[in-house]
């Protein structure tokens, strides 16, 4: 598998060198070359095919010969030790259910593919690597639990001080070994821009084998495919068109579902659900994106003003508004609707659901007013016990917690708390790692 710049259709590198460089060397992201004919997947398995048996299947056919297949079956076998679930709602919407991995969140299925695939990797070519993450919220969770005492490899994550929940503040300060937190006195945006600069850093690079986790990089963008092709195949026995309902802060999420779409997924729509923080909703009616500091809201992992992966997303649509407004819809999704969603989905179908969920369930039943065609699979993206404030406010039940969860709460905090400057983040790391 071969990968561009998407600021340079000649920078062209193969997928370990794209992993463990994570942007491209213009500061640009990378994107797959072309676009691999994956139809035999989606024509091949019916609904009763697992969630594994999908994976590898595609696996082999985007990362072989590079890889090769023995190495490629044995990332797939350690990484996925769990599923993504089909929830029915009604005739009209269902949930992808995609929290049950170890940190009840859909970004555990790409950081444990790229965590697995740089083990596997760095052990071969006797390597060390040191991950260096930006979150606003479930990746570094994610990102900490999936490298967490993996062998050659040490992970610093920067994360927003007071502008995560609890719980999740919890899953990137309570594991130690090799997992440090940096508290960053700012915005994520403000921690996205740091890591950008560390990455782009002539001085850092030259001295320390330094990559990224974030749905930057490739390795963690790819195996999020994976999830729609499964819902697609549990799904595909529908008369009605498919459609992908994705609650979007940095646009990794969505920027995977069009990968499949590419590479012959046969949906025939995607939203991009955002809460306030709409730039993109904003670029599909206007053509103009105009990035912005960002809104603080209940739906916090999707609090981002200027999503990195969007330039990826353009890239993919040729910088062409039209060609992505044919195929993504752009919904935006405020606080109080967002607790009007979760009542709503409580009262209608007795289950509970997080705030990022809830902005997709509004979103869908927005477009279905708008449209009325197609069944809709919201992609639902952390377990409500991760949110139980938000929840109990919208419908006076406090989820459970899961247990791998619960086991986080009584553990200490361990972060260290710096401003948001490239200087600093550069002291720390030489005088930690280097």
């Amino acid at each position: 598998m071969k990968f561009i710049s998407t600021r340079n259709i000649n920078s062209i590198t193969g997928f370990r060198t794209a992993i463990f460089t994570g942007l491209a060397p213009d500061g640009g992201l990378y994107n797959p070359m072309e676009d691999y004919d994956l139809g035999d997947i989606f024509n091949t398995f019916n609904g009763s095919a697992s969630f594994k048996t999908i994976c590898r299947s595609a696996a082999l056919k985007l990362f072989s010969p590079e890889i090769e297949k023995s190495t490629v079956e044995s990332i797939i076998e350690k990484a996925f030790t769990f599923s993504p679930k089909v929830h029915i709602l009604d005739k009209k919407i269902s949930l992808l259910e995609l929290f049950h991995g170890p940190t009840c969140a859909f970004k555990d299925f790409g950081a444990a593919f790229l965590a697995a695939s740089m083990e596997e990797l760095l052990s071969m070519e006797n390597r060390k690597a040191l991950i260096l993450v930006a979150t606003s919220g479930d990746t570094g969770g994610a990102v900490a639990r999936a490298f967490f005492k993996k062998r050659n490899i040490d992970v610093v994550i920067l994360y927003p001080s007071q502008r995560v929940s609890p719980l999740q503040e919890k899953q990137l300060t309570t594991l130690g070994h090799n997992i440090t937190a940096l508290e960053v006195k700012g915005s994520f945006d403000d921690c996205q821009r740091m890591a950008k600069e560390a990455f782009l850093d002539r001085e850092l690079k030259e001295k320390i084998n330094l990559t990224s986790a974030n749905s930057i990089n490739p390795g963690r963008l790819i195996p999020q495919s994976f999830y729609y092709m499964f819902g697609y195949i549990a799904y595909k026995n529908s008369a009605e068109d498919i459609v992908f309902c994705v609650p979007s802060g940095n646009f990794g999420n969505l920027t995977a579902g069009i990968l499949a779409h590419k590479w012959g997924m046969p949906a025939s729509r995607y939203i991009a659900a955002t809460n306030v923080n709409d730039v993109v909703p904003e670029y599909l009616k206007s053509g103009l994106f105009i990035p912005r500091a960002s809104i603080t809201t209940l739906s916090n992992a999707m609090d981002v003003g200027n999503p990195s992966n969007f330039e990826r997303l353009k890239a993919l649509f040729n910088n062409n508004n039209q060609d992505m407004n044919s195929v993504i819809h752009g919904e935006a999704i405020t606080d109080s609707e967002t607790i009007q969603s979760i009542r709503e989905v409580y009262e209608r179908y007795g289950i509970l659901i997080d705030p990022h969920t809830a902005v997709g369930y509004r979103a869908a039943r927005n477009y279905l007013l708008k449209n009325g065609r197609g069944k809709i699979l919201i992609l639902a993206t952390a377990h409500p016990g991760k949110f139980t404030e938000t929840v109990y406010r919208a419908t006076g039940i406090e989820p459970e917690v899961p247990d791998t969860l619960k086991m986080l709460m009584d553990r200490p905090k361990r972060s260290i708390i710096i401003d948001p400057s490239i200087e600093e983040l550069k002291t720390f790391i030489f005088k930690h790692f280097v």
